[in-house]
């Protein structure tokens, strides 16, 4: 069996279908629900989503195929929303638990096998740049998910050009900040921990919102970024790039022009080890930014965010593993009450071995198996 996964509308697809009679398909029925980074794929039901929408067997599918083909509006250096939630979804392929490959820390292999991976991207154009980004991602994609780029071709297709929508800034006096937490752990996530540090140190008018919330209202979300001068976006780190959720959004605020400019600040942050992994989605937001005709004013990675969550709150003067995201985030708080840009930066923990963080992580998923009834063996 070989596998398609595409976000081609019905006419589209009619187009090259013949080429597709054998595969098993995965597209767009309108009911597909985001990943929320519940681990329940992993210490749940290991190997399947726990969210029953139709598309909860995605790491089977993929097990099962002997080549995987992927097809996709290029986006921001990667797939599409519709696509990327796809792969949000299947994280249950792979282990729980890590390993150390090519010096960087990735989940080890559920299944024995590499697989084989073909990756079409669609634009109306492409730059040199925009070519490297997608290789770039896709190879870290594939490294992540023990995949093989088995080929990556770029088509050129009819324009995806739109005619934008002007949304006009309701009180022109009124500067703002607008947090937003695009993890849907919400309150929960270390996205909201980190967004809470530079929050107790941000003076002025400020929002924070949880993307949860506004899920099925977006344009109220879209209005209060219209109403808001600065923005800063907190995410996690979805199979090496954006969260689906969070991305969806993005290329809603594409079809918009704004009256005025927005400066766009971003803390990213992942579970892995090294930050230099986040460098995919950091360049992500970079280019998106660029699309929609934003400033984009600088970031800040995190590896090992989980770990850092806990210890990044503003009692901490900056001393233990999370020095350097501290200074990261009081540089970047400094920033964004300035108007100023920063060079990202990418804070790794402080003096805290991997070895150690790896050790910890790894006994932390039996234990939370055994609260399901599950043994070490089951993951």
């Amino acid at each position: 069996m070989k596998l398609l996964i595409h976000d081609l509308n019905e006419e589209e697809f009619a187009h090259i279908s013949n080429d597709y009679k054998d595969f098993h398909i995965i597209s767009d029925n309108g009911t597909i629900r985001p990943c929320i980074g519940c681990f329940g794929c992993w210490v749940k039901t290991p190997g399947k989503c726990v969210i029953k929408d139709g598309y909860d067997n995605i790491g089977d599918l993929i097990h099962e195929a002997d080549e995987v083909v992927v097809i996709s509006r290029y986006t921001y250096g990667g797939f599409s929303s519709f696509v990327k939630n796809v792969f949000d979804r299947c994280i249950g392929y792979v282990s729980p638990f890590f390993e150390i490959y090519k010096d960087e820390m990735h989940h080890k292999k559920r299944y024995p096998e590499d697989k084989p991976v073909t990756c079409i991207f669609r634009s109306d154009s492409f730059t040199p740049d925009q070519k490297e980004a997608a290789k770039r991602y896709l190879k870290s994609m594939c490294t992540n998910l023990h995949g093989l780029i088995k080929d990556i071709r770029f088509e050129e297709c009819k324009s995806y050009d739109i005619d934008k929508k002007t949304l006009n800034k309701a009180d022109n006096d009124k500067e703002g900040i607008l947090f937003i937490n695009c993890s849907l752990r919400a309150d929960n996530a270390n996205s909201k921990r980190f967004l809470n540090y530079i929050d107790a140190k941000i003076k002025g008018d400020k929002t924070s919102v949880n993307l949860l919330s506004y899920m099925n209202k977006q344009d109220e979300l879209i209005k209060l970024i219209a109403d808001t001068s600065k923005i800063v976006l907190s995410m996690p780190l979805y199979v090496d790039g954006i969260p689906s959720a969070p991305l969806r959004l993005m290329e809603k605020l594409e079809e918009y022009s704004f009256s005025e400019n927005k400066k766009i600040y971003l803390i990213a942050n992942m579970g892995l080890f090294e930050s230099k992994q986040l460098v995919n989605l950091m360049n992500m937001v970079k280019e998106w930014s660029n699309k929609c005709g934003f400033e984009y004013c600088g970031g800040v990675a995190i590896g090992a965010g989980e770990m850092q969550g806990m210890m990044t709150d503003p009692s901490n003067p900056g001393k233990g593993p999370a020095k350097n995201v501290i200074i990261g985030l009081n540089r970047l708080s400094e920033a964004v009450e300035k108007s100023t840009q920063i060079e990202d930066i990418y804070a790794d923990s402080n003096k805290f071995s991997r070895s150690l963080y790896m050790f910890i992580a790894n006994t932390s998923w039996p234990r939370g198996a055994r609260k399901n009834g599950l043994k070490k063996k089951d993951l």
